[in-house]
């Protein structure tokens, strides 16, 4: 079955494995839904108001509020631990950066700091771009993330990536695109009256044409 309807398109190296977690979270409480519903409508028609029959009192039973705490203690601790060697790889293991940026948060835009000529952030002929986060294919972006004002969310839903932008902390977040293209970038925490305009483009490039357009950046912003 096709479920490619419910996410958007992918194109990161971790994508498929985050995918998969969600997915078997999806059908566990897909179908605990469906069997509480019908238990609910169940209890609905077979204890319904009769003539001449009276309400008992039942204390309950020990035995199933044992297994109805046990179940889902155990299936929430099946989900963690299968899902221990994703997250490490996601918030964790940091490959060694391809391309390493600052990305900061502002009411209501996103600014990207590059590392110029020398290829160190941090120094003289650092560049910017506003809502546009421009990278290489099939390399690590390592992204420091930053807020300037309140809590911010830097979401690219292709990449499945969403981290919290918080005040006074840097935050590391990484992603690997697969494929050129255009992609986007949102905003997924409510960070004030302008919040619905806090977008952006993530404009991925063959390693050879994001040189290229690194350098020209470079050259056009020097003083």
């Amino acid at each position: 079955m096709n479920w490619s309807w419910m996410l958007p398109p992918s194109f990161s190296t971790v994508s498929g494995d985050i995918d998969g977690i969600y997915y078997v979270i999806l059908w566990i409480t897909g179908i605990t839904f469906f069997i509480t519903e019908g238990l609910l409508f169940y209890f609905i028609f077979k204890y319904r108001h009769k003539e001449g029959r009276k309400a008992t009192y039942d204390h309950g039973s020990t035995k199933m509020e044992i297994a109805w705490t046990m179940v889902p203690l155990v299936i929430v601790l099946w989900i963690g631990v299968v899902s221990k060697g994703v997250w490490d790889t996601v918030k964790v293991d940091v490959p060694p950066a391809g391309l390493e940026v600052i990305v900061t948060g502002k009411q209501f835009e996103w600014n990207v700091t590059y590392p110029g000529p020398d290829g160190a952030l941090g120094t003289s002929d650092d560049f910017e771009t506003l809502n546009e986060l421009h990278a290489p294919v099939d390399q690590p972006v390592v992204i420091t993330l930053r807020s300037d004002d309140v809590l911010h969310s830097f979401f690219l839903p292709e990449m499945r990536i969403k981290q919290d932008a918080v005040p006074g902390q840097d935050i590391t977040v990484w992603f690997e695109a697969i494929q050129p293209g255009d992609y986007t970038i949102g905003c997924a925490e409510l960070c004030g009256i302008g919040h619905t305009t806090m977008g952006g483009t993530l404009t991925v490039y063959t390693a050879a044409d994001f040189q290229a357009w690194s350098s020209s950046q470079a050259q056009q912003q020097q003083p």
